[in-house]
Formats: C-alpha cells, sequence, structure tokens
C-alpha cells in the first residue's frame, strides 16, 4: 500500500502549537493550495488541506511559519472519527506530515511588501553557481557527516 501525499500551499493561519499530557509537540495548520485549472469565469481555485506535524517540526513550523506563508509538506493522508458536541458522527480527513519546508525567507513577506525598495537577501545557492569554486583540494568528508 502506498499513502504518501506532496503539497505545495500556503497557509491559511498562523500554525496552532499544543502538547500531549506527556509533552509532545503537535502544531495544526491549513494549506489553501491552488488547482491547476481555473472556474468558469476564470477565478482560481484551491483546496483548503488539513495538516498535522509533530515533535520539533511541530515547534519549527510553529515558529518560523505565520499566515500566509510557503510551505511544502511531505507525508501521509490520516482519517478518523469522533461523536460531535451533537452526537453526530464526524469524520476528519488530515495530512500528517513527515518533512515541512519552509520556502520563502523568514521575513520573505515582509520584505516583498517593503516600501524601501530594499531587495530581500538570498540564502540559497543558485544552481548556475558552483559552491566549491574557491574551495582548494577535496573537501574533507567523514562518516560522522553523514546522516546515515
Amino acid at each position: 500500500m502506498i499513502n504518501r501525499v506532496v503539497l505545495v500551499g500556503r497557509l491559511t493561519k498562523d500554525p496552532e502549537l499544543r502538547y500531549t499530557p506527556s509533552g509532545v509537540a503537535m502544531a495544526r495548520f491549513t494549506l489553501a493550495v491552488n488547482r491547476t485549472f481555473k472556474s468558469e469565469n476564470g477565478e482560481q481555485q484551491a483546496d483548503f488541506i488539513n495538516c498535522v506535524v509533530w515533535r520539533k517540526q511541530a515547534e519549527n513550523t510553529a515558529n518560523f511559519l505565520k499566515k500566509g506563508s510557503l510551505a511544502g509538506v511531505e507525508g501521509r493522508i490520516q482519517t478518523g472519527s469522533y461523536e460531535g458536541q451533537d452526537g453526530k458522527r464526524v469524520y476528519t480527513t488530515d495530512v500528517v506530515a513527515d518533512s515541512v519546508q519552509f520556502l520563502e525567507p523568514k521575513n520573505g513577506q515582509a520584505t516583498k511588501n517593503n516600501s524601501t525598495g530594499n531587495q530581500p537577501q538570498q540564502n540559497y545557492t543558485r544552481v548556475d553557481e558552483d559552491p566549491f569554486a574557491n574551495s582548494e583540494g577535496p573537501v574533507g568528508v567523514t562518516d560522522d557527516d553523514l546522516p546515515f
């Protein structure tokens, strides 16, 4: 069986960070993900997808993302249900995120709207630039440097 989801969208509001009674961090947020087509009247349509992330990723998500932030989420779909206050069964569908990627600089939106005209600082390596161009000799990597 395969249950994998990859999404890119913008948060509809700030993430909600909570902790379980045993102290495990959990954050909930909703991603607005544009559909690949427009409605009959030409309007862009979006799906609003509920996401849950746990532990350190939850704390990072709550600390660094806010309403409007562009994020990438990789995870799995999980369904559930509970009895609502009115006694009726409520069904839920969430994406449980294994990974949340922050796709903009931390102050990306504030910088874009900056009226002083300052350009945002780029914190990534361009694909046409060799990050090792100025290094001399081989790059020293030990087994301790590898994540696997």
